[in-house]
């Protein structure tokens, strides 16, 4: 196939990002026998409709893979991000996955995971410049018979 052609493309129609996507996953699925795949999403609003916080996620493998965790500053020291991971772990935990894990880059929330158990295990240092970026995962407690 001599006439393939590599486009660069910023903004992909959904279906290019899906095809993709599912690719990669029937790759794993093949390779591992690990078809329970989940995407995990909660989403913190007020009365009024408005999201003023949010986790997103997958489960895949055993574990619970956070992408992004957000409270808007308005509403930051309630507890809510806590609440957030509570409710992601729980739901994780619910689906049989034994651990978490997420990426953190030092101007974020590093301490805010390690004081809920997470641990470094991995840090690629000067990404971005002068800062870094670091690898953390949790074990869960495996549930009392």
């Amino acid at each position: 196939m001599s006439d393939l052609v590599i486009v660069f493309d910023p903004s992909p129609d959904p279906a290019a990002v899906e095809r993709v996507r599912n690719g990669v996953e029937l790759h794993n699925v093949a390779a591992t026998g690990l078809a329970d795949y989940a995407t995990v999403n909660f989403l913190l609003k007020s009365p009024r409709g408005e999201v003023l916080g949010g986790l997103f996620g997958a489960i895949w493998g055993g574990w619970l893979h956070i992408t992004f965790v957000w409270v808007s500053e308005t509403v930051r020291g309630q507890d809510w991000g806590s609440r957030l991971m509570d409710e992601a772990e729980a739901y994780a935990v619910g689906r049989g996955c034994i651990g978490a894990t997420l990426e953190t880059f030092s101007f974020q929330a590093r301490p805010f995971y390690e004081k809920r158990g997470y641990e470094v295990f991995g840090v690629l240092e000067d990404y971005p410049p002068a800062h870094a970026k670091y690898f953390l995962k949790k074990r869960f407690s495996p549930p009392v018979p």
